[in-house]
């Protein structure tokens, strides 16, 4: 049955507009940005069959190449670059958010930009958002990029990249492909060097945030710093 034959109280756009977004679920929420769904099935099982190609993750779907959007039936390259383009102005939103405010009072717009960034990556990226006196963000730069299952961090290339950028302090962070957020001694040992080798050069380590698929794993709040 199509949209617009349910009734108005169980419809996407009608309930937005009477209860507010975050009423809704994942799935009407891209049944609003859909519009229409295909021949016999409205946006919202469209919806729902696009985030069941990505394990009903949103962090999954909106890190999606253009090529695995496409893959799912009913969703062709104009709808999926729109949809690209919509989750790319949610990171943007967010980052603005950490230019704006001091990163340690918005660990929670922290953790949202790294999930869009980083949650659904198939390779292991490390960054380093750089920060100023204020803990502003200053920039955020994908420093190395790895396999599945490493990647190689030079302490001294993380020390240069703050001295060039005047950084007062950053927060460290990197994906894990395989979901899990929790860290490894390899990810200690890595977080060690880097916060011995910064301190030399006056540069905090403030945080280093593990991204596994929806989740995170934040050093600064288990007590690992």
């Amino acid at each position: 049955m199509a949209i617009k034959d349910w009734n108005s109280d169980q419809r996407p756009r009608e309930r937005l507009l009477a209860h507010g977004a975050e009423a809704l679920s994942p799935a009407e929420l891209l049944a609003i940005f859909l519009r229409v769904g295909v021949s016999g099935k409205s946006a919202v099982d469209l919806a729902r069959d696009l985030l069941a190609h990505f394990d009903h993750s949103v962090v999954r779907l909106g890190s999606a190449p253009i090529d695995e959007l496409c893959r799912v039936k009913g969703m062709g390259i104009a709808k999926s670059v729109q949809l690209k383009a919509t989750f790319e102005l949610a990171r943007r939103a967010l980052g603005e958010q950490l230019r704006e405010r001091d990163a340690l009072n918005s660990p929670d717009a922290v953790r949202s930009w790294l999930k869009l960034g980083l949650g659904g990556l198939a390779h292991e990226v490390f960054m380093v958002l750089l920060l100023d006196a204020q803990n502003r963000l200053l920039k955020s730069v994908e420093l190395f990029r790895g396999t599945l299952t490493q990647t190689s961090v030079y302490p001294r290339e993380v020390v240069k990249l703050a001295l060039a950028h005047n950084a007062a302090a950053v927060i460290l962070a990197h994906n894990h492909p395989s979901g899990l957020a929790e860290p490894s001694r390899a990810d200690d040992f890595l977080t060690q060097s880097l916060k011995q080798a910064l301190a030399l050069v006056d540069v905090r380590v403030l945080d280093h945030v593990i991204v596994g698929g929806g989740t995170t794993c934040s050093f600064a709040e288990r007590g690992l710093l």
